[in-house]
Order: structure tokens, then sequence, then C-alpha cells
């Protein structure tokens, strides 16, 4: 049975949504800073599936480093919870496309990345 590719987008909550997102998935444990909830347009917040505060914290403190980030944002992904909210986003991906979204100023240097790369299974 071929692999199939799942359409895994990410974008900053900040943009306007747009219709090819497909399912819009706020990917952020807090509630982006000067956007109301009316217009975020989000279809799923799972909390779940973010770093921990913990984590969040070492990372922007003097010591974080990524490579280290995603080491330990890979192991919080393997704690139950998380992992059934990473199932959830595997079966929406599985029937179109989901965009991940986030505050975060540079996504590729975020833990948005870990999620692209645990839903494509790699």
């Amino acid at each position: 049975m071929p692999a199939h590719r799942h359409d895994v987008r990410v974008r900053r909550i900040y943009e306007t949504p747009a219709p090819e997102d497909g399912v819009r998935v706020l990917v952020d444990r807090l509630w982006p800073r000067g956007l109301a909830k009316t217009d975020a347009h989000i279809d799923e917040w799972p909390k779940a599936l973010t770093p921990s505060t913990e984590l969040r914290r070492w990372y922007h403190g003097p010591e974080g480093e990524y490579e280290e980030f995603c080491r330990r944002y890979e192991a919080e992904l393997a704690a139950p919870e998380a992992a059934a909210a990473l199932d959830r986003l595997r079966e929406l991906a599985a029937k179109g496309t989901i965009t991940l979204l986030t505050a975060a100023k540079d996504p590729t240097a975020s833990h948005t990345s870990v999620l692209v790369r645990e839903l494509a299974g790699e």
C-alpha cells in the first residue's frame, strides 16, 4: 500500500485565514495576544499536543537550544494524552489539508517543525 502524503501546512495565527487552510489547528498552549477568538477561525485546539510550560520556558531562557528542545518535545509527545492528540491530527490529515497555527515569530524554529515531522511519519 503506497504511503499517503499528508498536506500539513504551518502558518502564523495572525495571517488572514484562507480557504485552502483546510482544518485550522492552533498548536500553542496560550491564546495568541491581541487576537479575538472570533477572528481566529480555529477548528481544533489540542492543548495536550503543545510543549509543556516548563519546556517552553526552558527553550526561551538562556540555556535553550533548538535541537535539545526538539528532543525533549518529542519525548513529551510520547505521553498518552499527547499521543492521542497526535493520532487525532493524523486522522484529520488523512482526510485533507490541515494547517498548524502558531504565534511563533519563526515557525521553522518552533515546535511546529517537530509536529510536521511526526505527522509525516519521519
